[in-house]
């Protein structure tokens, strides 16, 4: 089993370069960063763990030039976002900024797509609430025009593009319905969610990994109503916090590769929660 890890990565924590170079020094498979762009000060939006929302979501770095800067100073390890809010982007601006991570990486960029928690934060980006995930769909439809080998236009309900010239290309050839990097969708297991991953992902990426047990059946038989290939989906437990048993019980529902959360501090702290790690990954 393949161990990555995720951090709010801050102006306050390690940097993204030390980061980087003891990941794969240590064998870890990937470094995934969340994002968030601003949180408004009036905010009503409750954070969904229940508790104050935590310093480090105020302060985070942007994830595609935090990865760009872990990539340049790595050959291996994997990089990859959990999660893009694809909603607060301008879909052929963020198209060419994956594409190019994904080219200038040699193909090691994980797309983890979401559509977010904050209804404040996405307001000020334009993004009406109730139509988000449609939004992101969308969005991924354009980008897919973009990524593919020959000019695509696009025409969708929110935006549209002409048949271009654009490159880099990303590394991965198509597959099923799939342009583009690794595309892993984040959220909470449901009918909906579950239509998303099958129309434009390879796969789930569920927060903390509870309940997969119930939800990955259902998962599964949607993915095969769909026409996709059954070995070829890929569920990835983000921001886990492990153990001998939990892993084993993931292992044992085929998953093969898993995110644990490391905590949002400087160089000292952050190495000791590798050092706590560590066993994991040299037992993989």
């Amino acid at each position: 089993m393949r161990i990555a890890v995720t951090i709010f990565l801050t102006d306050e924590t390690i940097t993204p370069t030390r980061l980087a170079r003891e990941l794969e020094q240590r064998g870890y498979a990937g470094l995934y960063l969340p994002e968030h762009t601003h949180i408004p000060v009036e905010r009503t939006t409750p954070y969904p763990a229940g508790v104050e929302l935590p310093r480090e979501y105020t302060r985070t770095l942007d994830p595609f030039v935090a990865l760009g800067q872990a990539a340049a100073v790595t050959e291996r390890l994997g990089v990859g976002t959990g999660i893009t809010l694809a909603a607060q982007h301008d879909p052929i601006d963020l198209a060419k900024q994956i594409a190019t991570l994904d080219h200038l990486s040699g193909g090691r960029f994980t797309l983890g797509v979401g559509f977010g928690w904050n209804v404040e934060e996405a307001a000020d980006h334009g993004v009406e609430w109730r139509t988000r995930r449609e939004l992101v769909r969308d969005r991924m439809g354009l980008m897919r025009a973009l990524w593919s080998e020959e000019p695509t236009a696009y025409e969708g309900e929110f935006g549209s593009v002409r048949a271009s010239f654009a490159h880099p290309k990303p590394v991965q050839k198509p597959r099923g319905p799939v342009v583009g990097p690794r595309t892993l969708v984040g959220g909470a297991a449901g009918p909906k969610l579950f239509t998303h991953i099958c129309a434009y992902a390879d796969g789930w990426l569920p927060i903390g990994g509870r309940g997969l047990s119930e939800s990955l059946p259902a998962l599964r038989t949607a993915w095969a109503d769909a026409g996709r290939d059954p070995g070829a989906l890929q569920v990835v437990p983000y921001a886990v916090r492990p153990s001998p048993d939990k892993l084993a019980h993931y292992a044992g529902l085929g998953i093969e590769e898993v995110v644990v959360q490391l905590p949002p501090e400087g160089e000292a702290g952050v190495l000791r929660a590798l050092d706590a790690y560590q066993p994991f990954v040299d037992a993989r």
